[in-house]
């Protein structure tokens, strides 16, 4: 930035430390952990960024951490990683780094998502003791993600108290290396998960105008609460209710007292999704009350949806421009998976961006999220870091780039 040969400086770093830095993210590959329980990958985490000069700051649910680069007397922009694995089996049989913990695998690129942060902390501290670095950048390393809960802790702990922007970036295998997906406003839906209990008189099949008949009723709450939501609620919030199971009575000759379906909602607008729940209730009880069968609704919240910022998509397309190419970006589409990077967007402005893990030019097929097979082209760590580095940096140099008024994004409906 202002004058200096920033790519250079990266490239020249990733010459000397890229190989250590896809052993790291190799050794957090054999060694997931869940989230809270991710112990080790603090412990690596807090012996490297030591051994780089910095002073990192364990969170107090035992996991994770925070730590700040460079000076504290300008603006503060924040990066996030999750380190969290998930309960899945690694079935990369040939994988020399395969996990050696049965039942648990890094499915969804977060000891990437690690490694990229810890080797951009590594290079802000050497900009910092060089006197080339115009604020603070906070590292954050936030444990169980997948839980949709870590964000919170650091959140209760006050450790976003004084940052003024925040940045973070996913793997995505359905863009090729050296790829990067942008979008401003919702990127990520609302996610959360609902329990729908019915009881009522059961009975013999024989006479069903005896009983509330729950297997019928619920087999029209799966379909009908879906379908009446759909006429509720304005079609762009993309609200979405999808059932996972559904379990009633255990003889095919006696109808059930009890019956139950689980499922998610899932949303791009966060006034809809703030409005669910009732809606929701008042659908159900419609539905269940003309079969005489009571309802029991049980609705956990998971997270907003994730709404990009505009000056911070803007900044990232600055920071992709500047080191690895304008032709690197592309517009990412909205995804209905859950994000709990929500919670920081709606204190503070920021964004999430997608990063290419897929090998260009090959005949490989896409190894998805959330499969046991899923793996990335090694060199998205060094082009991860290359978009990490210059958005901390443009967002100083700019002072943070505050916008005038808060962000309304969240409340209005996405625009296709």
């Amino acid at each position: 930035m202002q004058g200096r040969d920033l790519s250079g400086q990266l490239a020249a770093f990733l010459g000397r430390r890229e190989q250590e830095m896809i052993a790291f993210r190799r050794d957090l590959h054999r060694h997931p952990e869940l989230g809270f329980a991710e112990h080790r990958t603090t412990e690596r985490l807090v012996e490297r960024l030591r051994e780089a000069g910095l002073d990192p700051q364990p969170l107090s649910c035992g996991t994770g951490l925070t730590c700040d680069v460079g000076p504290d007397d300008g603006p503060t922009v924040a990066l996030r990683a999750d380190i969290d694995a998930l309960p899945l089996t690694d079935e990369k049989r040939d994988a020399p780094y395969r996990s050696t913990v049965p039942g648990v695998a890094h499915a969804c690129g977060h000891d990437v998502h690690t490694t990229i942060l810890l080797a951009t902390g590594i290079f802000l501290a050497q900009q910092a003791r060089a006197g080339q670095l115009p604020g603070r950048v906070r590292l954050i390393f936030q444990p169980a993600e997948e839980l949709a809960s870590g964000a919170q802790h650091v959140l209760d702990e006050e450790r976003l108290a004084d940052v003024d922007r925040i940045f973070a970036l996913h793997c995505d295998p359905q863009l090729t290396l050296g790829q990067v997906g942008l979008r401003t406003g919702p990127i990520t839906a609302a996610c959360d998960q609902v329990e729908v209990r019915l009881s009522g008189a059961g009975g013999h099949t024989a006479r069903p105008h005896l009983t509330s008949d729950l297997v019928y009723a619920l087999g029209k709450i799966v379909t009908e609460v879906p379908a009446v939501l759909s006429r509720r609620v304005d079609p762009r919030a993309s609200l979405s209710v999808v059932w996972g199971r559904v379990n009633a009575g255990s003889a095919r000759n006696a109808i059930p007292d009890e019956a139950v379906a689980e499922g998610t909602v899932r949303c791009l607008c966060e006034k809809a999704w703030r409005e669910a729940p009732e809606l929701i209730g008042q659908v159900l009880e419609s539905v269940a009350g003309v079969y005489g069968a009571e309802v029991d609704l049980t609705y956990r919240r998971g997270v907003p949806p994730t709404v990009n910022d505009p000056t911070s998509v803007r900044m990232l397309r600055d920071a992709c421009s500047r080191t690895i190419g304008a032709d690197s970006i592309t517009s990412t589409p909205q995804s209905l998976g859950g994000e709990d990077f929500a919670w920081y967007v709606e204190k503070i402005p920021g964004a999430l961006v997608r990063l290419g893990t897929h090998w260009p030019a090959s005949d490989l097929p896409m190894l998805d999220l959330h499969r046991g097979t899923f793996d990335v082209d090694e060199r998205a760590i060094g082009v991860g870091m290359h978009v990490l580095v210059a958005a901390a940096l443009t967002a100083l140099w700019e002072g943070g780039g505050l916008s005038p008024e808060p962000t309304a994004a969240s409340e209005e409906l996405p625009i296709p």
